[in-house]
């Protein structure tokens, strides 16, 4: 269902705005968005980045205001009312949490047709089947984030609602997938590194973002693609038995996906990975601002940073160059890669979640376990 008619005007006046932040928001479909988002939906947003939330909270927000606004324009025929009241999120529940086998029983259970034509031809919806259960949470968060920075209440503590989603999620029940289906442990590392073989702009970038991006503790590919200058210290180098002495950098993380920014995160980077960081610094002339920068068709080096985006489209061309499926790998792979990398070396989880910055031994050790379990003792008791 299409928005009622806006004005150029109004359209071309929220285009502006959202370009006034994009600095700190990257919006890749701004002129999609300012047809869809209201002048409250940018206000709100505006304000949310003068709070200094976070570049991931963000996109966050953003990506998950305007499914919702597509969705309340094509379950509704109008734009979403705030509040919401709780009938709305109990369709919303139904329209997303819902049974295939039902489905095929009974062609109105579920999301109707003419909302999931709508939703798909705007590019909302790609997959076949219900929601994942945490999308839905997720989405229902930020629906209440969102309304509470309006100075409103909506119904979404309610226990219809609860009972909604608890009820939807037994009757269906779905295996979490990994963000990553393989992860990128040190053999597979060492197969993306040899694409990376000449001194070329490209290899050079590309080298350094695997590099840093695993030895520094499987960093987020936002945290890879926000890195700046002004966050890398040199440390003193490293002596080594019997060789030289191995160069050492230090990254300040800052704000990050766990921590505030308030305490100064920071972890290293030895040997290697300082090298191949600081050859791609010197040809790419970067001694301030954006460490990863996009990369022109003749070979000019941005001025702007790339966007997370781009970081997990290059390990998968990466993945795709080194002949191995790009549908299993993802620049979490990085991540889950270096945990398991350190279990199978055998450190201790709380070393390596110093380098990580997990502040969950639960999660860090979902990672970490993985690699030792078929083959641990615990496995072979018979």
């Amino acid at each position: 269902m299409a928005k009622p008619k806006t004005s150029a005007t109004a359209v071309e006046r929220r285009a502006e705005e959202l370009d006034t932040i994009a600095a700190v928001l990257p919006i890749e479909r701004r002129d999609e968005l300012a047809e869809l988002l209201t002048d409250h939906d940018v206000e709100t947003l505006r304000h949310l980045v003068n709070q200094g939330m976070g570049d991931n909270t963000l996109r966050a927000l953003t990506s998950d205001l305007a499914y919702l606004e597509a969705w309340g324009l094509a379950a509704t025929r109008q734009s979403l009312p705030w509040p919401a009241p709780e009938a709305l999120l109990l369709k919303f529940v139904a329209h997303h949490l819902w049974d295939p086998e039902k489905r095929a029983a009974d062609p109105d259970h579920g999301m109707p047709a003419d909302v999931d034509d709508s939703l798909r031809s705007q590019g909302f919806l790609k997959s076949v089947g219900p929601h994942a259960p945490a999308t839905v949470r997720r989405r229902l968060a930020n629906w209440s984030t969102l309304s509470k920075w309006r100075g409103l209440d909506g119904a979404f503590a309610s226990p219809s609602v609860k009972s909604a989603i608890r009820l939807a999620v037994r009757a269906v029940p779905r295996t979490r997938g990994r963000k990553s289906a393989k992860a990128v442990t040190s053999d597979v590392l060492a197969k993306l590194l040899a694409t990376c073989a000449t001194d070329s702009l490209r290899d050079l970038r590309d080298r350094a973002i695997l590099m840093v991006a695993f030895a520094s503790g499987g960093r987020r590919r936002g945290e890879i693609a926000g890195l700046r200058r002004e966050q890398l210290t040199v440390e003193p180098p490293i002596p080594v038995e019997g060789g030289s002495p191995l160069p050492s950098l230090a990254i300040h993380l800052g704000r990050t996906k766990t921590s505030s920014g308030d305490e100064d995160d920071v972890v290293y980077l030895t040997g290697r990975p300082v090298d191949a960081l600081n050859a791609w610094m010197v040809a790419a002339k970067i001694d301030s601002g954006s460490v990863f920068r996009a990369i022109g068709r003749w070979g000019t080096v941005s001025r702007r940073a790339i966007d997370p985006q781009s970081v997990n489209a290059i390990i998968k061309q990466r993945v795709e160059m080194a002949a191995l499926e790009p549908g299993e790998f993802s620049a979490h792979g990085l991540r889950s890669g270096y945990l398991t990398e350190t279990a199978n070396r055998g450190i201790p989880l709380p070393e390596a979640m110093e380098q990580s910055r997990h502040r969950s031994v639960q999660q860090a050790s979902s990672y970490y376990n993985h690699a030792t379990r078929r083959s641990g003792r615990a496995a072979r008791l018979l």
